[in-house]
């Protein structure tokens, strides 16, 4: 009935602080700062800023990693991401190296002075910028013989990799959002950690397949195995807590994704297992924001006004409805109870599609608001759009002294309410009970609410028609449905 639903539900994400403090103490980033302090005016880097190999095995010392090719490579990775994050400046060469190559020197970059001095807002974009990095790897051209690749006269044949960046990058960013949507799953209750071959899956097979084909299946596998390098590089930038693929099985099946689906519970941990941190919600939800995609999060509607966060909060989970609702209060400070009510009752008026659940968390909302409220509520008693939800409010808060309302007033909030609750497309069970509910408490029901001005009547009473579980209730609802639309001329 109302506008737009938001494809994404509203992510709650811990402070600033703390997700700085969680930036800051990522194994990857703790080495990039390392090195970056590390370096001094002696630091020689290649053309393209990368640590001369020379210096690799001394650089691994200073990690505390063995001077061996896998302390080395930690090293290189570690020293790129402090050059891509601006933790260290690279000039240009200027002269002939040791072994004939140009190279250049490093200084300190400003960014590293604001891992001490800077805001966590200032922290967490250096960060982005080092994940951004680490995802540019993660999508990078599997390069098994390299030698392969070069030709007799020295050039490097880039068909021969089969590899589409955009392709690459569009299939991990899909990973991981069907990862954050699982993570955000039962209102943010679904933060166990995935299996990776179902999320393999989850991007392979079509969701009106039945049994996959084996071509599906080796696909799935490919990209089982694919995902388990690219989440072993995302890991230690602490966007994931990631338990690889037991190399024991990949021993042992040759194709550990093709015995996957047969994995009994307690086997199937050896095939991957992936949980997004709370960092890494972050992360992944300001790529998101990057690429145009409308990724709300709790918290985002506090400093707007009522009418902002009515709408906003109108297909949001209920506890995250309320979460936004208190912060939004709040954020009024203390004594602002009254004029907060008000704006939220004038942000309620309409005849728009979306206006019977913009009023229905607006009662929600008055309900968070408390007593000091009364006064903006008596104000609307008179109102035919928020007069009856005025009175259920000081029926719930106890007042005594509250008019009765007219007949009129009573019909048409009935037809508002389920208006609201057909929009906010809650439980079945639920919206039969009001249904059944609210045209019990009337003799004669259907033979008035049709008169009703109200724009969604005819929708409603052909709703009440489908869910009233009353054979002959139901068909005088939508005899009432038809009464409606013909007096409104439609």
């Amino acid at each position: 009935m109302s506008a737009e639903r938001p494809v994404l539900p509203p992510v709650r994400l811990n402070s600033e602080a703390e997700l700085a403090r969680d930036a800051l103490a990522a194994p990857l980033f703790v080495r990039a700062v390392r090195l970056a302090r590390w370096a001094g005016p002696e630091t020689r880097v290649g053309a393209g800023g990368e640590l001369v190999e020379a210096q690799l095995p001394a650089a691994a010392e200073h990690l505390g990693l063995p001077a061996d090719e896998d302390g080395a490579a930690y090293a290189s990775e570690a020293w790129r991401l402090a050059v891509d994050t601006g933790l260290l400046d690279v000039t240009d060469p200027d002269g002939e190296g040791e072994d004939g190559g140009a190279e250049g020197t490093v200084t300190a970059g400003a960014n590293l002075a604001l891992l001490t001095t800077g805001s966590p807002q200032e922290i967490l974009a250096i960060w982005l910028d080092g994940l951004d990095a680490v995802h540019a790897d993660a999508t990078a051209p599997l390069l098994d013989d390299f030698a392969d690749l070069v030709g007799e006269d020295g050039s490097i044949d880039f068909d021969a990799l089969d590899w589409d960046p955009e392709e690459e990058t569009e299939f991990l960013d899909g990973v991981l959002g069907n990862l954050y949507l699982l993570t955000l799953a039962d209102n943010g209750a679904g933060d166990a950690p995935v299996p990776l071959p179902a999320l393999a899956a989850s991007m392979i097979v079509p969701d009106d397949m039945g049994e996959p084909t084996d071509d599906i299946l080796e696909q799935v596998s490919e990209a089982m195995m694919r995902l388990d390098d690219q989440f072993r590089l995302l890991e230690p930038i602490g966007i994931v807590e990631y338990q690889p693929v037991d190399e024991a099985l990949m021993a042992e099946a040759g194709d550990p994704a093709g015995t996957a689906a047969d994995a009994d519970e307690e086997d199937v941990t050896r095939y991957g297992m992936v949980r997004l941190t709370p960092l890494g919600l972050y992360g992944i939800r300001a790529r998101m924001l990057e690429a145009g995609v409308a990724a709300p999060a709790v918290g985002d509607l506090a400093d707007k006004g009522a009418d902002a966060l009515l709408d906003g909060v109108a297909h949001y989970p209920e506890a995250a409805a309320r979460a936004e609702i208190q912060l939004w209060l709040a954020g009024r400070g203390a004594g602002g109870a009254v004029p907060a009510a008000a704006e939220l009752l004038a942000a309620a008026r309409g005849t728009d599609e979306g206006a019977p659940l913009r009023r229905l968390h607006c009662q929600q909302a008055l309900a968070l608001a408390g007593e000091e409220a009364e006064p903006a509520v008596r104000a609307v008693l008179a109102d035919p759009e928020l007069g009856g939800l005025a009175r259920v409010w000081l029926a719930e808060h106890g007042a005594t002294d509250v008019p009765a309302p007219s007949e009129a007033m009573v019909f048409w909030l009935a037809i508002d309410t389920i208006a609201a609750q057909l929009d906010a497309d809650g439980e079945l069970d639920e919206l039969q009970g009001l249904v059944e509910g609210l045209s019990a408490q009337h003799t004669g029901f259907f033979d008035e609410i049709w008169r009703v001005d109200h724009p969604a009547t005819a929708e409603v009473l052909e709703a009440m028609g489908r869910l009233h579980s009353d054979k002959k209730a139901a068909k005088d609802a939508r005899k009432a449905a038809f009464k409606a639309r013909s007096r409104a001329g439609g």
